[in-house]
């Protein structure tokens, strides 16, 4: 099927990674943390990065929320930086 210039890229941070893992092992589930790259029609690329707050409440796991947290402004700053 031709669908155009799209990339589905796994972002993950080992060490954070292995944090989640060690609270929760449902979390692999939600690993590694999703970044798509697409090529709109007008030719105009969009980035998005899942929000690992909202993803990581999928497992209810109260100690998770800081580290989701580290998690994501970590994505918002490679997001700034494009």
């Amino acid at each position: 099927v031709d669908f155009g210039k799209y990339k589905i890229l796994g972002a993950c941070n080992p060490k954070l990674a292995h944090q989640a893992l060690s609270s929760e092992p449902l979390i692999g589930l939600l690993l590694p943390c999703n970044v798509v790259v697409f090529e709109q029609a007008d030719g105009t690329v969009t980035v998005s990065i899942a929000n690992p707050n909202e993803m990581f409440k999928v497992v209810d796991n109260p100690g998770l929320k800081d580290l989701a947290g580290e998690v994501d402004a970590k994505l918002k700053r490679v997001s700034a930086a494009l």
